[in-house]
């Protein structure tokens, strides 16, 4: 008996995207993928009705990796879905609930209570936006319409996750952050139209090109978009990292392989949860700020001016190193630790830990050459491999988001780590669709029919 059943009359009333009645094609998925992308660029433009022209947007630091639109129904973004998604990690990661994730009831119930809680922060979330000024109407009786336009938004962009998740390729978390990150370095850097402050091209590389012309010269226009390309070669040079282990078959002699366990291992789904995380810790400071009791730090103007909310708001600027080193410094170890943190529970949440691989090898009848064929002994060796890997990768991505915003990149450079990490999964796993197509023996060895 699963430890949720008590609340699985409400989630189980939850409309639910059905699951594919057979094996999706790559055209099928490729087709699915793109619809969902259209839909997410078009309500990216509905605007917000009621809202007064003087909202300023409190976390556009955080816009990119929250896949939000700031002014537009899907103003919440993506982060209902992740802030659901670190409770319920942090309720079966502390044991707090007893789920069996290995379990087809249980992971259904896991999934089940998730999408439940992502809808009520939808509402919650929508609402202090709206009651503590972040999101202001344009007068009193527009309140509870911008809060259902919201989260009508919200709820779109998680059954628009769940279409992705299991009719198109990868996830739509990744898709939407990818898609809203594009656009922004493109604007950003390609931009010709001219800024509502001068003539100069709003762009980096037209307002370069623009200061050439002019006789004065400006390299500095130049650094985030040199930053964008630095962060995008690193990442994809740690995404080609990898320890393989070798394996044999006991039934075909001389047959070998090698099972490869990315430096990357638990992807960059944990720098997702720890922005989240820094969102609502600055979403909850303006909501004890509004009711007189400032115990997160003060918010003025949208922005977070003291206590702990101050100190974790992203430092999006390499200036800030000299002005404010102890802010840098407490963000950076939070951060990172935090990235640790998130890396092993996603590890073991997703299913890929050290026990679970053991038992997938063991049951492809696979073993270590001079190794026996067996759990234990799997187990064994993957207790040396993955954890490390797990701590390390979740540092290396937790620093290189932190690094990468400093500088200022286009599209933050946490919304740049993480396109550049979903956009080479997606490559990955397009590939491999693409190889079972023309190779449908390849297709029944991996048990993907």
């Amino acid at each position: 008996m699963s430890s949720l059943d008590v609340i699985k009359p409400f989630y189980s009333l939850l409309p639910q995207v059905a699951n594919p009645e057979k094996r999706l094609g790559f055209k099928e998925k490729l087709k699915w993928t793109g619809i969902i992308l259209v839909l997410y660029f078009v309500l990216a433009e509905v605007s917000l009705f009621g809202l007064s022209p003087t909202a300023v947007d409190q976390f556009a630091q955080l816009r990119s990796v929250m896949a939000g639109s700031f002014g537009s129904i899907l103003t919440l973004g993506i982060g209902p879905i992740v802030t659901a998604s670190i409770v319920m990690q942090l309720l079966v990661g502390g044991k707090l609930i007893d789920l069996d994730l290995s379990s087809t009831e249980d992971k259904a119930a896991f999934q089940g209570t998730q999408k439940l809680l992502a809808i009520i922060f939808t509402l919650f979330e929508g609402a202090v936006l709206v009651i503590t000024g972040s999101l202001p109407p344009i007068s009193g009786e527009y309140t509870l319409i911008l809060i259902l336009q919201m989260v009508l938004g919200g709820i779109l962009i998680i059954y628009m996750d769940e279409v992705v998740s299991k009719w198109g390729f990868g996830s739509g978390i990744g898709l939407f952050i990818a898609a809203g990150v594009a656009q922004t370095i493109l604007v950003g850097s390609l931009n010709f139209l001219p800024t509502a402050a001068s003539s100069a091209p709003a762009g980096r590389i037209p307002g370069f090109i623009y200061s050439l012309m002019t006789g004065q010269p400006n390299f500095g226009l130049l650094i985030p978009v040199i930053a964008t390309i630095i962060v995008f070669l690193v990442v994809v040079y740690a995404e080609s990292m990898r320890v393989e282990i070798p394996l044999s078959y006991g039934g075909v002699k001389g047959a070998r392989s090698k099972y490869p366990l990315k430096f990357v291992y638990a992807s960059n789904m944990p720098v997702i949860l720890v922005s989240a995380l820094f969102l609502n810790i600055q979403l909850f400071a303006g909501l004890f700020q509004s009711v007189g009791f400032p115990i997160l730090g003060e918010v003025s103007q949208g922005q977070a001016i003291s206590g702990i909310a101050y100190y974790l708001s992203t430092p999006s600027n390499i200036s800030v190193l000299f002005t404010d080193p102890l802010k840098v410094l407490i963000y950076a170890i939070a951060f990172i630790s935090l990235s640790i943190l998130f890396a092993l529970l996603w590890v073991e949440i997703s299913g890929i830990g050290s026990k679970q691989v053991s038992q997938q090898l063991s049951k492809m009848g696979v073993q270590v050459p001079g190794f026996r064929s067996s759990k234990v002994q799997f187990r064994r060796i993957m207790d040396k491999y993955i954890p490390t890997i797990t701590v390390l990768g979740g540092a290396f991505v937790g620093l290189l988001a932190f690094v990468a915003d400093l500088t200022g990149a286009l599209g933050g450079g946490t919304g740049v780590l993480l396109t550049v990490g979903v956009v080479y999964r997606l490559y990955e796993e397009i590939a491999k669709e693409q190889l079972m197509d023309v190779n449908p023996m390849l297709r029944r060895f991996l048990g993907d029919e």
